[in-house]
């Protein structure tokens, strides 16, 4: 029996505008506070202000890439759940954890059962943050990133992606905070 991969709600706004390639090129600067920015938290039901743990704690901002509910890049979703699977030892230091996706509201829900997500899952369908943060785009995604911001919202780390170096491990982002 053949099966055919659901692509329904792949073809969308967000595609057209991300279908073609935009190396990352941030210019952030380590030691300098990176955008502010607000977005709702599908796992919570709120919205988040990046400004507002300014402060209080250092915060991981992970930029994820999935194209929809039902297709996550391959990269990007084995790092989705190990982020998700050690949710407790960012807690356990005081960090938050924000991932940021571009899919809608509606498949952001999905994807927050689906995975039985833990940390934050925030919604940027403009991709107006991602554009913020310059992590580039290709494939009808913006391609992933992790920031690691110290507890006054100054970048400690940043990871941009690339074939040979997708995304920063777990214990990458927590060595990049100071105990």
């Amino acid at each position: 029996m053949l099966t055919s991969t659901d692509f329904s709600g792949l073809l969308n706004q967000r595609f057209f505008q991300n279908l073609l390639p935009v190396p990352a090129t941030n210019s952030l600067k380590l030691g300098h506070r990176t955008p502010d920015f607000e977005l709702p938290d599908l796992n919570n039901g709120k919205l988040v202000r990046l400004s507002n743990y300014r402060g209080d704690r250092p915060v991981v901002v992970a930029f994820t890439r999935i194209f929809t509910e039902k297709q996550y890049c391959p990269f990007c979703f084995p790092h989705i759940k190990a982020l998700n699977e050690n949710w407790e030892k960012f807690a356990d230091r005081n960090i938050e954890l924000l991932m940021v996706t571009s899919t809608d509201e509606r498949q952001s829900q999905i994807v927050v059962r689906d995975l039985s997500l833990k940390m934050p899952l925030l919604s940027d369908p403009s991709c107006q943050v991602f554009r913020a943060y310059q992590v580039g785009q290709a494939l009808g995604a913006p391609l992933p990133a992790q920031f690691v911001l110290d507890a006054d919202g100054k970048l400690l780390f940043k990871h941009l992606f690339s074939f040979i170096d997708h995304n920063a491990s777990v214990e990458t982002l927590l060595k990049s905070i100071p105990q």
